[in-house]
Order: C-alpha cells, then structure tokens, then sequence
C-alpha cells in the first residue's frame, strides 16, 4: 500500500468563550498549521459552545457527511462541568484508540504533572480517526508533537495498510 501524502482534517474547537466571540481561537488555528506539516488539508473547522449535542452534531458531519480521515478537537478535556468533548466523542466513536492519548499525557507528564489532567480519548468512527487535545495552544502544540509522527502510519493502517 502506497505511504499517506495527504489527508482531509476537520478541526473541532470546544469553547462556550470561543464560540460567543468573546476569545480568540487560537488552538484550532495551530492544529491546521501543524498538521499541515504532515501533510493534512483542512476540510473543516468549526468552534461550538461546551455542549454534547453540538459537539456530537460536529463530529457526526465530519465523519459520516464529509467522510475526513481524521478529526482533532481541541477544549473541553479538563474538570469543569462544561467540559464535555470526551463524553461527546465517546458517544460518536465505535473503537477506542487508547495509546494516543496515553502517549500524550506521558509526553506531557514529563514538562509538568498538569498533564495527568487531561481527559482526552482517542477513537475510530468508520474510517476516521477523532483525537481530543486540550484548549490551550501550549498544550495542543505538546500533545501533538507527542504524537504527530504516527498519525500517518495510523491512517495508513485504518486504510487497510499494514502495521
């Protein structure tokens, strides 16, 4: 099977301050240039307020209408009850991919232990992959680094390509 070039992303910002203008949008912005880098086009890129329903409605879109390979959110994995995007994503995704977001807080556990906060998951929808990152773009940049080297590999894979 011929290496992953390029992919179709969808950026998922949660955000109740975002999404009323009331912030600036800094995370979702740096998930499309980092991504980019690996050879990601985003297709779409959407804030909404912390809330299941929209959020859920977002990742449905991206997955079953759009068809992208793979979506990132970013914002609402920490514990205030507003926070919901895990809850929301594990309602959408039909296999866990629990080694992502493990990776991530190890990495991350290794510049502050604030990482062993976030709730993010990671999961399979059909043949997208959803990747929860945190809100903050110092935290986005850190969990993605963490793994950004394997997200070609894991489209490859889910794409009928070998391990």
């Amino acid at each position: 099977m011929e290496k992953i070039k390029s992919f179709e992303l969808a950026v998922l910002t949660s955000s109740d301050r975002c999404s009323r203008g009331e912030a600036e949008d800094a995370s979702g912005k740096l998930v499309s240039e980092m991504l980019k880098t690996i050879g990601g086009r985003t297709a779409a890129y959407d804030i909404v307020p912390d809330d299941i329903a929209a959020i859920k409605e977002k990742l449905l879109r991206y997955c079953d209408k759009l068809s992208v390979d793979l979506v990132i959110t970013t914002g609402g994995t920490g514990f205030s009850s507003r926070d919901v995007t895990p809850e929301a994503t594990a309602q959408v995704i039909e296999r866990l991919i629990p080694g992502l977001p493990e990776l991530m807080r190890a990495e991350g556990l290794k510049k502050t232990k604030k990482a062993a906060l976030s709730r993010g998951i990671a999961g399979i929808r059909g043949n997208t992959i959803i990747l929860n990152l945190p809100g903050s773009p110092k935290a986005v940049k850190e969990s993605l680094e963490a793994v950004l080297d394997l997200i070609p590999h894991a489209l490859e894979m889910l794409k009928g390509g070998g391990h």
